[in-house]
């Protein structure tokens, strides 16, 4: 792949035209686009990665057969990707690239390495195009981002892709390492237009926001990296008026999916992955039923990511009225370490965005957390003391809400939970593995 300029330009181009075209073609042209972009990819890793040709082996299938036979393939973990480097490939084609590593931020404990193509870079890059048409946003205003960074950064430009397209705004860097007051400082001071911020520190500028200080100037809201809560949407479009744009991400897969800024749904990103979200069983969940999440990469030839179970589970939907005909997932539930176990054994997803904590007692902030079968530690942060009344009202409509009887231990951390920059999850379940 020629690297200059006007090559990486052109290739975008021809990137975006094909995801303008794609994204209102029939189910059976996209399918199809699907089923010979998984046997580039299969056949390559079928030759030049190892492991692959094991688990293609082990299944009984050839790489021909696997488009007519995906599911036949049992999914690959997080686990297996870090025990056996013969998941990347001995070869990698000129055309795709340089090749990269990226490394997992080790949220679920399990962090991987997984090596990227120039071609994955590419699509990425498209991918952006993409959100910032869907959303009509104005690349020509002020720009900040609050990411994992060394440093302020305080550029001329939006940066790649948005500038090699477009003439843009200025851009401002912020480390979500630094605190919050000075984030804020920091954003007033630049007035953005645009913000890409990851959810747990958006929660925090909200507060902020609610105690008095204004981001006047502020059009556009985008999230990553974390599940954005009813709740949390409902107070961003209170306090700010703006409707949040999330992004369904990895640094394994890149983007997955897209929020559809008509319906809410998630559109896939189904030109460069192919997203399955199953049952228990393995069987592909019905709209509105929420499954394991399993991704294949189409693109990457560096790293043999088919049927990768990311850890994440989601709901399945059907067609989106805005009249895309890419894939959707409803909702972004979460990982496994955020489902609530049963006192048979049994799983299923707690839907605290039913419990108005609020209605009951002064709370500012809540996490679950779930230490055995029968036992709940409630995390409260209050604006004052409960009465012993206000915790039994609130135990009985937890319990009605849950559906079974937890004992339910509640507890004060004091002032404020311990609010992760990137990730921040109001329930935990530390009773099961991940």
């Amino acid at each position: 792949m020629v690297s200059d300029a006007a090559a990486i330009l052109s290739q975008l181009r021809e990137r975006l035209a094909l995801l303008e075209a794609s994204e209102h073609s029939p189910a059976a042209t996209l399918a199809t686009l699907q089923a010979e972009r998984l046997a580039t990819v299969a056949a390559h890793h079928a030759q030049h990665s190892p492991a692959f040709a094991a688990r293609l082996a082990a299944a009984g299938l050839t790489a021909a057969e696997l488009p007519g036979a995906l599911h036949r393939l049992p999914p690959l973990t997080r686990r297996d990707l870090q025990r056996d480097p013969g998941h990347y490939a001995r070869i990698v084609p000129a055309e795709d690239g340089p090749v990269n590593e990226t490394r997992t931020s080790g949220s679920t404990g399990e962090p991987v390495v997984v090596r990227r193509t120039f071609a994955n870079q590419l699509d990425w890059m498209a991918a952006t195009m993409r959100d910032h048409r869907w959303n009509r946003r104005d690349l020509s205003g002020r720009f900040a981002a609050i990411m994992r960074l060394d440093g302020v950064q305080r550029l001329p430009d939006w940066g790649p892709p948005a500038a090699l397209l477009a003439q843009t705004g200025p851009a401002l860097g912020i480390p979500m390492t630094v605190p919050l007051d000075e984030q804020m400082t920091l954003l007033r001071a630049f007035r953005p237009t645009s913000l890409l911020v990851y959810t747990s520190n958006l929660a925090g500028l909200l507060d902020r926001i609610e105690a008095g200080e204004t981001l006047p100037d502020l059009r556009d809201i985008r999230t990553v990296s974390s599940i954005v809560t009813p709740a949390l949407r409902a107070r961003t479009r209170a306090l700010t008026g703006i409707a949040i744009a999330d992004i369904y991400s990895s640094e394994e897969n890149g983007f997955i999916a897209l929020q559809c800024p008509i319906s809410g749904l998630y559109h896939v990103m189904a030109e460069t992955v192919l997203v399955e979200i199953v049952r228990e069983d393995g069987t592909p969940c019905a709209p509105g039923e929420t499954g394991r999440v399993i991704v294949t990469d189409l693109v990457n030839r560096a790293t043999a990511l088919i049927r990768y179970a990311n850890g994440d589970w989601a709901e399945a939907a059907g067609p989106c009225p805005c009249g895309r005909t890419l894939p959707t997932i409803g909702a972004i539930r979460g990982r496994t370490r955020n489902l609530m176990t049963h006192a048979d054994g049994g799983r299923s997803w707690p839907y605290l965005a039913s419990i108005d904590h609020r209605s009951i007692a002064p709370v500012v902030q809540y996490q679950y957390v779930q230490h055995a079968r029968d036992l709940i530690e409630v995390r409260l942060v209050t604006e004052r003391p409960l009465t012993g009344g206000e915790e039994d009202a609130l135990a009985a409509l937890i319990r009605a809400r849950l559906g079974f009887p937890f004992h339910l231990d509640f507890t004060y951390p004091g002032e404020r939970l311990d609010r992760p920059a990137a990730k921040f999850e109001e329930f935990l379940n530390r009773i099961d593995p991940e």
